[in-house]
Parts: C-alpha cells; sequence; structure tokens
C-alpha cells in the first residue's frame, strides 16, 4: 500500500511538472542588483537552478549557469511583485512587501522561505562621519531594546530580531542630557521598519529626545537623505543592499544597528505548490 501511495505522489509531481514545461514557468523577481541575485540564491538552494558563483549577491538572470526547467524571468520593482503574483507562475517576494500586501488585503501563499541563518540583515545607517557620536548610539540602543525584540514575536516568522543581547533601551555610555530638547530625523519604509520607531520613539521621549520619522516607499530616496544631511539616519535595506549601494555611488553609510530579517520567500501565483518545479517538500 505504502509503495502504490509513493507511486501515485511521483506520478502527481511528474504530470505537475510535465503539464508546467509544456507552458513554460513564469517567476517574477525583484529587478534591483542585491535583491534579484537574493532570489536567484533562493533557488539554487533548492536546486531549480545554478548561478555563476563569481556573480555573488548581485547575481542576475544573466549570471543563471543552468537553467534545466527553462524558466522565464519577469524583473520588476521589488515593491510591486506583490501586485504581478496572480500573472505568474511564481513570484519571489521580499518580506516587507509580502507584509505590506497583506496588510493591503492581499492573500498571498508563501511556498518557500529562505535559511533563517540569512545574512540579509536590516540595519539602521549613518554617515561615517555620525557613527560614534551619542546621537548614534541612543537611536542603536532603542531599536535593539528588549521591546523591540518582543514586538518581533507578533510576525509569526515572516519578520525575525537578530538581537542576541537586548538593551533595556538606553546606553549607559551617552549623554543623554546633553541630547535633551534635541531631534534625531530618520527615513524609512512602512512596515515593520516604522513601527520599530515608533517604539524606538517612546524610548527616547523618555530623555526628552525627539525621533522624526520621515516614511518613503522607495530603496534610494533613505539613502540619498542620510549622504545630503536631510535627515540623520535610514531604516530600511538589509547590509549587502547598503554595500552594494556605497560601492555603486561612493557613499559612505555605515550601519549602528542590525535589528532583524524578513526571510525571501516563493509564493504562489498560477501554481499552488512547487510540484512544477521538481521540489518535493
Amino acid at each position: 500500500m505504502k509503495k502504490l501511495i509513493s507511486l501515485l505522489v511521483a506520478l502527481v509531481l511528474t504530470l505537475s511538472l510535465t503539464a508546467a514545461l509544456a507552458d513554460g514557468i513564469t517567476i517574477a523577481v525583484p529587478n534591483d542588483a542585491t535583491n534579484e541575485g537574493r532570489a536567484l540564491l533562493l533557488l539554487q538552494a533548492y536546486g531549480v537552478i545554478k548561478v555563476n558563483p563569481d556573480a555573488g549577491i548581485t547575481a542576475t538572470v544573466a549570471d543563471i549557469t543552468e537553467n534545466p526547467l527553462n524558466i522565464a524571468f519577469n524583473e520588476v520593482e521589488a515593491a510591486m511583485v506583490p501586485n504581478v503574483a496572480a500573472d505568474v507562475d511564481y513570484a519571489i517576494i521580499n518580506g516587507n512587501y509580502a507584509l505590506a500586501a497583506a496588510q493591503a488585503g492581499q492573500t498571498l501563499t508563501a511556498l518557500l522561505y529562505e535559511n533563517a541563518e540569512s545574512p540579509y540583515v536590516n540595519v539602521v545607517s549613518v554617515k561615517e562621519e555620525n557613527k560614534d557620536s551619542d546621537m548614534a548610539k541612543a537611536l542603536a540602543a532603542a531599536v535593539l531594546s528588549q521591546q523591540v525584540v518582543d514586538y518581533f514575536k507578533s510576525y509569526e516568522g515572516q519578520a525575525i530580531s537578530v538581537v542576541e543581547n537586548p538593551t533595556d533601551g538606553y546606553d549607559a555610555t551617552v549623554n543623554y542630557d546633553a541630547l535633551a530638547g534635541q531631534t534625531i530625523k530618520v527615513a524609512c519604509t512602512l512596515d515593520p521598519h516604522s513601527f520599530v520607531l515608533d517604539i524606538a520613539k517612546k524610548i527616547l521621549a523618555e530623555k526628552n529626545i525627539t525621533l522624526e520619522v520621515t516614511v518613503v516607499d522607495d530603496y534610494i530616496t533613505p539613502n540619498t537623505m542620510v549622504d545630503t544631511g536631510d535627515v540623520f539616519a535610514n531604516f530600511f535595506a538589509h547590509q549587502p543592499y547598503q554595500d552594494d549601494f556605497n560601492a555603486q555611488n561612493g557613499t559612505k553609510l555605515v550601519t549602528i544597528a542590525g535589528v532583524h530579517v524578513e526571510p525571501m520567500g516563493l509564493y504562489a501565483g498560477k501554481q499552488t505548490d512547487v510540484a512544477a518545479l521538481g521540489i518535493s517538500k
């Protein structure tokens, strides 16, 4: 009986794969350098494709060396990938955009996630010249607090704190009296970044420090705002993205706090499971 069931399962997988290959599989992926590479490495981790190792985290579809299923890739601006999910077989979506889509009422079904040891930690960044300032230390202590760690538990794995030694919200080396009455300006994206900063805002308010938050909806503005001095810090991107941005633009943005990861996932589109990709779960 068990052998019969196994044969039936194998037959179903084979038929699903054959049907998908006949029509061609299309996967939507983010089109910016680090997130596209991240998406392709996710597929490689599950044996779907192989990517030229020399390409690293900035791999594009041009760096795919093996594509046995002849998958077609639809390269889309990261924030727009959820919008095209229904039009493709699968969509690989950043965690923050999946969360935002869910909050807007869109139903998305995650089929696979990145490994929990993802190096794509979302960070708070400032200009290099400000990294050791009391303002930077105070902001870092607030976002690395136990309150923020506890907050991420509500995301049930879609966003995960990476803070190993949470603070009480404050840094004993900071002269908070000298910072009292000052304003720290931060640019960020919406979820979960702005909500984390809402927690930090309350922590800093206890020391009479104002946290002024500007929410943006793109991946360029927060860095240019820090570089030009329009804001003191930003909180929107993962470390590999920031490293690549510095390399491409000659900026000197540095990390003062690594806060969380938002596992990138493969989401259902026209296909409701991973059988068409030859993956058994």
